[in-house]
């Protein structure tokens, strides 16, 4: 019995001290950066609050639903990692409503930066086409911002609503 209990203690202990290091998560916000979309006012220029927007994006897959949210000034949305050039990002105001296609195109560039956040993708170039047959609704144009993502603190496209 004093062996078990010893081999019970040896193994506890080991497990306890071969825990990874602070290295294991990325939380630093050393991952892949997402892209950040503002509103504005399409006759004057600024800053506007959006009522709702509801966000699709195709991943390569099919559309997905990123889901909606209200009273917002701005949005942040992750973009492709494979080696596509370009992402498909749907807007629309209503949840059944009409939806405005915006390609955003880019040049990836991948880095490493550690074991737990393994690569990180970084967008460059960047320029986006909203697609003419659906530039009645409800995205009227689009404004550049910054042409690469290095955070999410600066916005990198405005959509005029």
């Amino acid at each position: 019995m004093k062996y078990f209990k010893f081999l019970i203690t040896l193994g506890f202990l080991s497990l306890l001290f071969s825990c990874g290091s602070d290295d294991d998560i990325c939380e630093n916000g050393e991952g892949t950066p997402r892209m950040k979309f503002s509103f504005l006012n399409a006759e004057s220029g600024k800053e506007k609050t959006v009522d709702s927007l509801y966000v699709a994006v195709d991943y390569g897959s099919g559309k997905v639903q990123l889901g909606g949210q209200a009273k917002i000034t701005s949005r942040i949305i992750p973009l492709r990692v494979d080696n596509s050039p370009y992402t498909d990002i749907y807007f629309r105001t209503a949840n059944k409503g009409a939806e405005s296609k915006v390609r955003v195109n880019y040049t990836t560039k991948a880095s490493y930066v550690s074991p737990g956040c393994g690569i990180k993708i970084n967008y460059e170039n960047l320029n986006a086409v909203l697609d003419p047959v659906t530039t009645a609704t409800p995205v009227k144009g689009i404004q550049a911002g910054q042409n690469f993502i290095e955070n999410e603190d600066k916005t990198n496209l405005y959509l005029l609503f």
